[in-house]
């Protein structure tokens, strides 16, 4: 009896989507809570290439959700998880990088994929991996978890994007490592991810590209929607650019303080805060693009919502995340 035999014997599966998962090349960008169930399923199911992305190291808080990772603290969490994916199944070509996802490499990383997972749990990649996707038209499974509560849907490829689900900024600017989560609620949505992965892969009807999923188990309580007729924001939204992509002549605010970021996202710089910005507050010169920097996107989304109104001109958005911050 075959590895695959309990699969492909379901009649949605059988030897044509069997084959289609083992042809199948999947970018994975984050190796953490949501990750890690993500990886174990679809090497299990036989995924022909997964591509691994993750800059971070293995470190003790992550191991009540990250349970793999026990005997390689300090290690690279991509080539840990490589290494545990290989042994579970042979046939699965698992390459890890060991790199943050930005907008530079991001068109690179998800053209030569087929499917997309967003198991970083990042603000600023979720964004960034949807206007990547959304502009190659390749599908994106992504998920965000908080506490005991978060979502996963089926974005691009056909469907609206993530910004025509979330256009404007997050109620919350928490993370996981400000306000907690629990181990089992993350591995939860991750083994979402990897069955919504799997079925956009074999090609299951109803698609869950254009389908958002929610629970809340502080209630054990449930709901989804599908989102097919969203549109996507008319408006040019807030994008994310990389530090490369920085220019002599922006005007560039990094809205962290000296104690949070002892150097500023660029030497030309200037260090406000959110709140500066509004109908008196400083604005680009003429012809100048604002670039707004903070650790994770979302103060300078913020800030940027603050200076839209008051100036026509292009606006970034830089997330400057330190490496080991991942959650």
């Amino acid at each position: 009896m075959s590895r695959y035999s309990r699969q492909t014997i379901l009649p949605e599966v059988g030897a044509a989507g069997q084959a289609r998962i083992a042809a199948a090349h999947v970018l994975v960008v984050g190796a953490g809570g949501l990750g890690v169930p993500v990886l174990q399923y679809l090497a299990g199911a036989g995924v022909g290439r997964i591509a691994l992305v993750d800059p971070d190291p293995v470190e003790e808080t992550n191991l009540h959700r990250q349970p793999i990772y026990g005997p390689h603290l300090g290690q690279p969490k991509a080539e840990a998880a490589a290494a545990f994916a290989r042994g579970l199944n042979p046939e699965v070509t698992v390459t890890p990088r060991v790199e943050w996802l930005t907008p530079t490499n991001a068109p690179g990383l998800v053209a030569g994929a087929d499917l997309v997972l967003d198991c970083a749990d990042s603000f600023a990649v979720s964004y960034t991996l949807s206007d990547t996707c959304l502009r190659a038209g390749k599908p994106l499974i992504s998920a965000s978890v908080l506490g005991l509560a978060g979502y996963v849907g089926g974005f691009c490829g056909g469907a609206p994007s993530l910004r025509a689900v979330f256009p404007d900024l997050p109620d919350s600017l928490a993370t996981c490592a400000t306000a907690g989560v629990l181990g089992p609620v993350v591995g939860m949505f991750g083994t979402l991810q990897a069955q919504m992965a799997l079925a956009v892969l074999i090609g299951l009807t109803p698609s869950p590209l254009g389908q958002l999923v929610r629970h809340d188990m502080a209630g054990f309580r449930s709901s989804s929607f599908r989102f097919d007729g969203a549109p996507e924001p008319k408006e040019a939204p807030h994008r994310f650019v990389a530090k490369a992509d920085l220019r002599p002549g922006d005007f560039i605010v990094d809205l962290r303080g000296a104690d949070e970021a002892p150097v500023p996202a660029a030497p030309h710089a200037q260090r406000l805060a959110v709140e500066a910005f509004g109908p008196d507050g400083p604005c680009p010169a003429p012809g100048q693009r604002a670039v707004f920097a903070c650790r994770t996107g979302l103060r300078a989304w913020r800030a940027a919502d603050r200076l839209r109104p008051h100036w026509p001109g292009e606006i970034a958005l830089l997330a400057d995340i330190p490496t080991g911050e991942i959650p």
